[in-house]
């Protein structure tokens, strides 16, 4: 690849893997600048631009909110992957993520192990308390932080922080506070839709597509 970005050479009758590349990149930039983005969408990203700090509630946001007991008394629940890829590509562009949830589980522990998430909070009671904690250790504004919840227990977050998402499926209240509301329910991707408005706001969306296509 040239320095203004063309590829160099050719003349053989495949395409090589820097002009591939660059028709993937073009082919997903015209279907992301063909995508309908709504009025709320585009609302919504001034809100979330400059956004140091994402904090996500665990139950019904991250899962689908159903609880599964084993035989043995051991819970489960269950993660969407692309969810936790949106997780990921927003720790790479610089915001970090953290998790505060009222319940505790071993499956979260895990979650967070695979995904790197660095500030998580379990048996989080006093969810308000543990976010006005974070302001002081990081040193940021409530403007310079999303929160993504779906139930009563958010909603002290939900009204304090610049950017406030929740699921399609949360309780009437989170649904009347809340700057955006996804078009998918928890656990089925809400978390991804989110991180990619995010990354849009930020305009760090184009660049992690390219770094993912490079071959």
């Amino acid at each position: 690849m040239t320095q203004d970005g063309t590829c160099s050479g050719g003349g053989s009758s495949y395409p090589s893997d820097c002009e591939l590349t660059q028709a993937l990149l073009e082919k997903a930039r015209k279907r992301q600048e063909s995508t309908a983005k709504g009025y709320v969408w585009k609302s919504c990203l001034p809100k979330a631009k400059g956004l140091k700090l994402f904090l996500l509630d665990v139950d019904g946001v991250l899962t689908d909110g159903t609880i599964t007991y084993t035989h043995e008394g051991n819970e489960i629940k269950s993660f969407h992957t692309r969810d936790g890829l949106g997780i990921r590509l927003l720790m790479e562009s610089g915001v970090e993520v953290g998790l505060i949830t009222a319940r505790e589980s071993e499956a979260v522990n895990r979650r967070v192990q695979d995904l790197g998430i660095k500030y998580v909070f379990q048996k989080a009671k006093n969810k308000l308390k543990i976010f006005e904690n974070l302001l002081k250790e990081l040193d940021l504004k409530p403007s310079e932080v999303g929160y993504m919840g779906d139930d009563w227990l958010d909603l002290p977050l939900l009204v304090r922080v610049g950017f406030a998402a929740t699921v399609e499926d949360a309780v009437p209240e989170v649904l009347q506070v809340a700057h955006y509301v996804t078009k998918r329910k928890g656990g089925r991707g809400a978390v991804r839709e989110v991180c990619d408005l995010i990354l849009e706001a930020n305009e760090t969306q184009s660049g992690l597509l390219e770094k993912y296509l490079q071959v």
